[in-house]
């Protein structure tokens, strides 16, 4: 028998998200972004965030990320050692630093499933927070 997947009202996750935004964006008019699904992107401090929502099933997902610096840079062995050690917990919580497209990106993701605005908000949250605070220092000690 097939297994059926439960809709979850688009209204109510965008209306999440777009109220984290604005409380954390300096400019209250965040973008929306053309993607297939729901995609948002603001600047908080020095970082550039998006935020995504795959779709909106429980087994779709938020994605939110942000670029902290560019490759190549003049130490690529060290900063791999230094971003696996900063992935460890207690450094980033529920993100983790990743590559994409030649970047390194700070990144989290959940699936909707039992998703609440509490997890929402704490998702866009730590990694603007922690994007912030490291693009700079990865750009002083790697670039």
């Amino acid at each position: 028998m097939a297994e059926m997947t439960e809709e979850i009202p688009q209204s109510s996750f965008t209306e999440i998200i777009e109220t984290v935004i604005t409380t954390l964006s300096e400019d209250p008019h965040q973008l929306e972004i053309e993607a297939p699904q729901k995609a948002w992107r603001f600047h908080y401090g020095t970082a550039e965030v998006s935020v995504y929502l795959t779709g909106q099933t429980v087994d779709d997902a938020l994605i939110v990320w942000s670029p902290v610096l560019a490759l190549p840079v003049r130490d690529e062995v060290g900063l791999m050692r230094y971003l696996l050690e900063k992935n460890w917990w207690s450094e980033t919580m529920e993100a983790n630093f990743c590559l994409r497209d030649n970047q390194v990106i700070l990144t989290t993701s959940r699936t909707l499933t039992d998703l609440d605005p509490g997890e929402v908000s704490r998702a866009i949250t730590i990694v603007a927070s922690l994007a912030d605070e490291y693009d700079e220092i990865l750009v002083e000690k790697f670039n």
